[in-house]
């Protein structure tokens, strides 16, 4: 059996991201969900809503042997505007907002050094959350594997 471990991360639409990762060699699996909020077991329509604290976000299962925390890292900064504070595009609201949620003291130090590298390649300040992971509650299924759904169809 592979090693795994886990990293969760937020950069706007859920979709999007989680079809990026799904591509990459290394990556076990992924599931899109919402975090970070004070509601349990909340829907779409309630982060939606935005009172709910939660940020759309990725969870991602990954073999450390052929992908590191640091180079997902690296695929996460490209993959959004980390200088929106709770936006990406047009999607408006705290659930589009950019995070690294942690799991682990290593993902932590990773994290804060990625960050610092990516701030020093770009003039404007990043506003992207580091915090520690909390409960992770699933989206719906319609939204799981959305895009390669919407292909298929």
């Amino acid at each position: 059996m592979a090693p795994s471990e886990t990293a969760t991360l937020a950069a706007g639409c859920f979709w999007k991201i989680e079809h990026h990762f799904l591509s990459l060699d290394g990556i076990l699996s992924t599931a899109v969900g919402y975090t970070g909020g004070d509601l349990k077991n909340p829907s779409y329509q309630e982060v939606c809503r935005g009172h709910t604290r939660h940020a759309e976000a990725v969870q991602i299962n990954f073999n450390p042997l052929v992908i590191s925390f640091p180079s997902i890292l690296n695929h996460f900064w490209q993959l959004h505007d980390p200088t929106q504070r709770d936006r990406q595009g047009p999607d408006i609201g705290s659930q589009y907002r950019s995070a690294i949620f942690i799991h682990s003291q290593e993902q932590l130090l990773s994290a804060q050094n990625s960050l610092k590298t990516h701030q020093q390649k770009i003039k404007k300040p990043i506003v992207t959350e580091i915090v520690k992971a909390s409960t992770f509650w699933l989206a719906e299924e319609y939204h799981q594997k959305y895009i390669q759904k919407k292909r298929l169809s």
